[in-house]
């Protein structure tokens, strides 16, 4: 029988998957010699017999009970028991952080006697136990039995009538009690469990479902965590916040997980509990203060972090309790940071000597590049300041007000740009988080869940602006003198200083922009940290990075941002515009000379803009695709052309019909399907061999030029052979050496790929179709249509157009890799699609041997990273 449960004192920090974060933590803390209170872990294998079961796993429970019975045995109290009660904690932990997104239950134990012994047990504090009771009633009744917890929430209400959570005595909270215990059972038909047991294992069950719960599965979709993990649970000795102002709960950090700069950074909360520091219930005190409040507990706990931080070598997110002046560790774990304090902490580290110059490549991530270059707020830009909280999540966000999830997302999908505005958020709002450009909280510090959660997803977040007056219910906020700001009306966030503005506010390009556009380094700290990890990052990787450019002012930008070439210039750009009617001549010739005309005044613009593109690129590789225009796009349309030929009737003039009689000729019902790449060149004489000529005269022009001409939707290698012979011809009468390839975006090319390397000297993945025709559905058609369900659903995890599809189009990718080079050895291999930007995507082409990946110029130094980040994981040196 498999071994489902492990005290504290089995596991380590190493077994994540199968003891969760927390709890891998918990008994890493408990090896450490910590003060961690006595537990044991249920572990993600019994969590996921659950969800396949629909029931606990045979043994687990008798399981539970040995471990129960040795717990009970060490604390020298039973559970629940009447007199002198052990009572425990019940929380989630998966693998990966998913802060607030799954259920804890705390207190559980407690019934109308053993309340009795906890007062007892805590010195005749009977305002504890029963403070104590409520929460229990409170958070069992909203997390296991389903209980809507406005309820619990508008009780409390009611009876505080304004006062302080501090202030209720004794008696009030027993009214509360029985008030809660009302709502039990008049919500689910029967009384609130007063069995021990029977609430730790209900607790322990749901747990396991709200892996499922629909917050928890937004999460992990938003973070892309796997659906298969499941989560443990651990369950633990409570210790007490929320005994008297001797005791208190917080969350602390070794280093601002905002900047990253080096300090002491966290909250704290004198008589409370854990859940009511993240939740912002009530505002928290600076973790400086516990110093004057608690000197002996402040001491201990700063040499425990310094413990911590150096053994995780990382930055620690801390959860700790003080019960009566004795200081309890509930939780650490690796926190999560903006990216500026990413960048900073990863070479302060280094510096520090706790890891080395790979590990910190590795410890940064494409994604939070990408975040370093937006837009900031303009500072001498006029602005109206109307408020200020706590600088949570850095970033310059302008957006309509909004006041509930719901609203949030509502707006956001029809394209408008939103600030989430609460009181506090809590999970249930994660979707309008999600869909928000930013979050501005009135209560709650840098813990609180919008912090944390923001931090995590790189959302701008203002928390705590404590004079903002929120009303979600009126759908308005009121700031300092009245002034009203109501939903819809338009507001600035400054995560960086924690302001907030009324109306926009314009933003200027940010330092690490400015930065990779040529900008020396100077004295900035972060852009000097990006600087040191970019330049290690390039040296390590061994995918090129190109960039799709099809202008030489995208191809320059490119070139700043640190590109080696251009993987993709998509030449139908090149005909929009007033251009666009020399096409529609050419396709529209009715005879040669027609057709030549039109190609004739098409050679010199297409000569000038390669001749433009390869002075730019000064040397560097560019590949240059023939033209693929979907026919429709080049063509006036069939059906407006067709009401204006029937309306003008026998006045209708001869060219609109001879117009129209063409366009219908060549009407498609798919034209992606169409008359397109390769196709198009074959049936249409002379026009790819006019731009094989232009990129030949162009590159004869400017010296030192390297061309590579790419043929689009080849299925078959004889199309491929017809277009490469006269392209090798021309090159050949005008001098000029340059590869001949072709675009693998057909399945059938990608599996007849060792034929096609006969004619072609390099591949290049165009992975947008590759997944299209893989998939079978339009892009442009079905992602509106119904990809939402699909996600909801699990048959997509992420997007396929966001995210290589590694299992199908992967696997494309993969044989045609493989086979290629079996035919041609030296064939060069690259992927140009939008995944080419994609960090995940970008690993998966390090792992198949691609050369390079193309991407667009903004996200040149995002793929650089990323290509280093792939080279690392597959091991190498360090170097100190």
């Amino acid at each position: 029988m498999p071994k489902y449960v492990y005290d504290f004192t089995e596991g380590n920090k190493d077994l994540k998957d199968l003891l969760g974060g927390k709890g891998a933590n918990l008994a890493e803390m408990t090896n450490l010699g910590l003060p961690v209170p006595p537990g044991f872990t249920i572990t993600t294998e019994a969590c996921r017999r659950f969800l396949t079961d629909g029931a606990l796993p045979g043994g687990l429970e008798e399981e539970i009970s040995r471990h129960l019975a040795a717990l009970e045995e060490k604390m020298g109290r039973r559970l629940g028991q009447a007199d002198d009660p052990l009572l425990v904690s019940v929380r989630s932990g998966a693998k990966f952080s998913m802060p607030g997104m799954m259920e804890t239950v705390l207190n559980i134990g407690l019934n109308d006697e053993s309340v009795r012994g906890l007062a007892k047990q805590a010195g005749g504090n009977e305002r504890f136990a029963w403070d104590s009771y409520r929460r229990l009633i409170q958070m069992f009744g909203k997390t296991v039995q389903g209980i809507d917890g406005e309820l619990f929430d508008e009780a409390l209400e009611e009876l505080k009538n304004g006062r302080s959570d501090l202030d209720l005595e004794t008696e009030d909270l027993q009214r509360l009690v029985e008030t809660y215990k009302g709502i039990v059972r008049e919500q689910t038909g029967s009384d609130f469990p007063a069995d021990p047991h029977r609430q730790m294992l209900m607790a322990i069950t749901a747990v396991f479902e709200s892996w499922n719960a629909p917050r928890a599965v937004l999460y992990r979709r938003q973070e892309r965590i796997p659906a298969d993990l499941g989560t443990a649970v651990n369950v633990c000795t409570m210790v007490f916040g929320n005994c008297g102002m001797d005791s208190g709960t917080g969350v602390a950090f070794t280093r601002d997980p905002g900047s990253g700069h080096q300090g002491i950074y966290g909250d704290y909360l004198q008589n409370a509990q854990g859940e009511d520091v993240v939740a912002g219930i009530r505002n928290t005190l600076p973790l400086q203060e516990l110093e004057r409040i608690d000197k002996r507990s402040y001491d201990e706990l700063l040499q425990i972090m310094e413990k911590l931080e150096n053994h995780y070598r990382d930055l620690c997110d801390i959860e700790f309790t003080i019960e009566g002046g004795k200081l309890w560790m509930l939780q650490t774990r690796v926190g999560k940071r903006t990216a500026a304090a990413a960048f900073r902490i990863a070479v302060q580290l280094v510096d520090q000597g706790l890891i080395g110059i790979d590990e910190a490549v590795t410890r940064v991530t494409g994604d939070q590049l990408a975040q370093l270059m937006f837009p900031r707020f303009d500072g001498g830009a006029e602005k109206k300041k109307i408020a200020k909280g706590m600088n949570a999540s850095p970033g310059a966000a302008v957006g309509k007000a909004v006041f509930t999830a719901e609203r949030a997302v509502e707006l956001a999908a029809q394209g408008e740009a939103v600030i989430l505005v609460r009181r506090e958020t809590n999970p249930d709002d994660l979707a309008g988080m999600i869909a928000a450009r930013g979050i501005l909280t009135s209560r709650g510090g840098k813990t609180s869940h919008a912090a944390v959660v923001a931090r995590g997803m790189g959302k701008t977040c203002v928390c705590g602006a404590e004079e903002l007056e929120v009303s979600t219910k009126e759908r308005r906020f009121t700031a300092p003198g009245g002034l009203v700001v109501s939903e819809g009306d338009v507001i600035s966030i400054d995560g960086s200083t924690g302001e907030v503005f009324l109306g926009e506010v314009p933003v200027v390009a940010s330092p690490v922009v400015e930065y990779f556009e040529g900008a020396p380094v100077g004295d900035d700290e972060l852009v000097a940290a990006v600087d040191r990890i970019m330049t290690h990052a390039d040296a390590r990787r061994r995918l090129a990075v190109r960039a799709n450019a099809d202008n030489a002012e995208d191809a320059s930008r490119a070139r700043r941002f640190g590109a080696q070439g251009i993987g993709l210039c998509r030449t139908e750009h090149m005909f929009l515009g007033d251009r666009r009617q020399l096409v529609e001549d050419l396709v529209l010739a009715a005879g040669d000379d027609e057709r030549e005309r039109a190609l004739a005044a098409l050679e010199p613009l297409q000569r000038a803009d390669f001749t433009e593109l390869f002075r730019a690129m000064d040397g560097l590789p560019v590949t240059i695709r023939l033209i693929d225009p979907p026919l429709h796009e080049f063509l006036p349309d069939y059906t407006e052309l067709s009401v204006r030929v029937a309306l003008a009737g026998d006045r209708a003039e001869a060219k609109d019909v001879k117009l129209l009689a063409a366009v219908k000729r060549l009407h498609e019902q798919n034209p992606m399907l169409g008359l397109r790449g390769v196709r198009l060149g074959l049936v249409i004489p002379g026009l790819f061999a006019m731009q094989v000529r232009a990129i030949a005269e162009a590159a004869r022009a400017v010296p030192g030029t390297r061309a590579e001409i790419m043929i689009p939707l080849v299925g078959a290698v004889q199309e491929l052979e017809c277009v490469r012979e006269e392209a090798v011809r021309i090159l050949a009468e005008t001098g000029v050496e340059a590869l001949v390839g072709t675009m693998i975006e057909v399945p059938r090319a990608a599996l007849t790929a060792g034929q096609i390397a006969e004619a072609a000297e390099f591949f290049s993945f165009g992975t947008n179709d590759l997944t299209q025709m893989t998939w079978g559905f339009s892009r442009d058609d079905v992602e509106a249509a119904f990809f939402s369900r699909y996600l909801d659903l699990g048959v997509f995890g992420v997007s396929p157009f966001e995210t290589l599809d590694r299992d199908g189009v992967g696997r494309l990718v993969r044989i045609a890799a493989e086979e290629g080079r079996r035919t041609r050895p030296d064939l060069k291999l690259g992927i140009c699609g939008e995944h080419g930007g994609d960090p995940d995507s970008i690993h998966f082409c390090h792992e198949v041997g691609l050369d390079y990946v193309s991407c667009s110029p903004f996200r040149v130094p995002v793929a650089r990273l990323e290509a280093a980040r792939a080279a690392l994981a597959g091991g190498g040196s360090d170097t100190r």
